[in-house]
């Protein structure tokens, strides 16, 4: 670890700002390495002891913290962590006390690291299926205790189902005697994702996950997308965000359907968009007094916008050209002429081939709106929706909507400022 002194001196200020000293910390490595190897090996004989279990949980945090800033050092390191914690929680002999522990040491890390990197880790073999989906299903939803387990299961999950084979390969004989013995792997997942989508604790943002990770898959949007969005909008249609429970409810709900959207294929979500669209209008969350709300509905506002689009590159978009001014001075007057027409020209054309849909001004209004929320998140998930779905758009069209944004930053004076004004002067 390197660490680096800076003395501040303030004249005229008073003594101790003129000897604070600045300290920055430069991490090199991970250098508790050894430590943490020790400590994760000692699992299986602490988790009977609450006191020990605790400390040892406190002393892995403090471990890990220290990489916040810094996650990239600890992915040399990932692999073996990660897999004898992973060995306690597949072993048949590990009792249920020693599971939970080493899932919230698996949650600590994917914490600091991040669970997009973190899920790449974890076993996606066609024989880690079931396993998961069992542990999965032996878990209390309303155990406050183990929402670790149940959080780092349902990542687990996400990357297993992403098998290049068709579920129904794995559901084997589902019935015996003309008598259903178990429902098949893809009801299962359906049902644990939207158990999950509902409840209050983390694990629901995990679920939003599994999700947009599951119904993209080729075997089940088309059997079971269509369904899943006409729970999806009857839960959105039926709860009302009074009480806590609703408000979380909603969350996970909005969040499913945002990843939903960003990551499924837009000739697969282009039919459902304006059915999805109308049922937010209708339920007019930008109107929400919970920030939360108002931010996931301004993001799932975004995703439609762009599922409305088609993907493409604006050929008006700012050209910044060359760096060097010998490159530039170096271009033909002719080339650079042709360079400044081209763009017009293939702008004009793709203009006039590309229908823009009518859903799409609905979409800039309502993130127009989001620009000048109360809260900071909102209006930069707003200004970020603004910005895609600007890009995707005609030049004309562009132009209003750049127009509009303008707009925002001009003083509206009320009758009563007026007054006030002109009373001053």
């Amino acid at each position: 670890m390197a660490l680096s002194e800076t003395e501040n001196g303030c004249p005229g200020g008073e003594e101790e700002e003129a000897d604070a000293i600045v300290k920055t910390c430069v991490l090199g490595g991970f250098s508790e390495s050894s430590e943490t190897r020790t400590l994760i090996g000692s699992l299986p004989e602490i988790h009977e002891a609450e006191r020990a279990r605790e400390v040892a949980i406190d002393k892995f945090k403090v471990i890990m913290d220290r990489y916040q800033e810094q996650p990239h050092l600890l992915d040399p390191h990932l692999e073996w962590m990660t897999e004898m914690l992973l060995n306690f929680t597949r072993s048949e002999n590990s009792p249920p006390s020693l599971v939970h522990l080493s899932f919230k040491f698996l949650f600590v890390i994917s914490k600091v690291r991040g669970y997009k990197v973190f899920m790449q880790l974890l076993p996606h073999e066609v024989s880690d299926v079931h396993p998961v989906l069992e542990l999965m299903s032996r878990q209390d939803p309303k155990d406050l205790e183990t929402w670790e387990t149940r959080y780092m299961l349902l990542l687990w999950l996400s990357v297993a189902c992403l098998i290049p084979f068709d579920l129904s390969r794995l559901d084997g004989h589902l019935e015996s005697e003309g008598v259903k013995i178990r429902e098949p792997i893809m009801e299962r997942i359906l049902a644990v994702a939207k158990t999950y989508l509902l409840v209050s604790d983390s694990p629901r943002d995990a679920a939003s996950v599994l999700v947009s990770k599951f119904m993209t898959r080729p075997d089940v949007k088309h059997k079971r997308l269509g369904d899943f969005l006409d729970w999806s909008l009857t839960t959105i249609s039926q709860t009302n965000a009074h009480s806590v429970i609703e408000i979380m409810m909603l969350d996970g709900v909005l969040q499913s359907l945002a990843k939903l959207f960003k990551h499924g294929k837009r000739d697969d979500l282009l039919q459902y968009a304006p059915i999805v669209l109308r049922c937010l209008e209708q339920k007019q969350l930008s109107e929400s007094s919970e920030a939360k709300l108002r931010k996931i509905y301004v993001k799932l506002i975004q995703r439609l916008g762009l599922t409305f689009l088609k993907p493409r590159l604006a050929a008006w978009r700012y050209q910044r050209g060359s760096r060097s001014i010998a490159a530039n001075l170096a271009v033909p007057y002719a080339a650079a002429a042709a360079a400044a027409v081209s763009p017009e020209t293939e702008t004009q054309e793709q203009d006039e081939d590309y229908d823009i849909p009518e859903e799409v001004e609905t979409v800039i209004e309502h993130l127009l709106v989001g620009l000048k929320d109360k809260e900071t998140v909102v209006r930069w998930s707003a200004a970020k929706g603004i910005g895609r779905v600007t890009g995707r758009l005609p030049q004309e069209l562009a132009d209003d909507v750049v127009g509009s944004v303008l707009d925002c930053f001009r003083k509206r004076i009320t009758p009563g400022m007026e007054a006030a004004s002109h009373w001053q002067n």
